[in-house]
């Protein structure tokens, strides 16, 4: 059974950083690509960044250049680096999972398509 745990998330000042993990049991990892996605009240929820099971990355331009996200096949555990934060970004924060099989995938895909879904982790930003 596929489980993802996020953590990390926490309160910071506009400009700090936090990085965010997910850690992931029950698959295999280069079977599945992974994406943060992220929802603020109020609002839909919108993806953040997603890795490829080939290691492709994208990111939402909000975030461009200030998030990375990467990813440890070996310990399955999922990363979101972020940095120069602002208050836009406060949000809860939700990694997911998209089995895509031994001949990869994309997650460049709608939330729906995602099948497994870590707990969410809040991330505040004050100004």
């Amino acid at each position: 059974q596929v489980q993802l745990v996020a953590a990390g998330g926490g309160s910071v000042q506009t400009g700090g950083s936090l990085r965010l993990s997910c850690a992931g049991s029950g698959y295999t990892a280069r079977t599945y690509c992974m994406a943060w996605f992220r929802q603020a009240p109020g609002k839909t929820r919108e993806r953040v960044a997603r890795i490829d099971s080939d290691g492709t990355t994208s990111y939402a331009d909000s975030v461009k250049g200030r998030f990375t996200i990467s990813e440890d096949n070996d310990k399955n555990v999922l990363y979101l680096q972020m940095n120069s934060l602002k208050p836009e970004d406060t949000a809860m924060y939700y990694c997911a999972a998209r089995f895509v099989g031994w001949s990869g995938g994309t997650c460049l895909r709608p939330s729906s398509d995602f099948g497994y879904w870590g707990q969410g982790t809040q991330v505040t930003v004050s100004s």
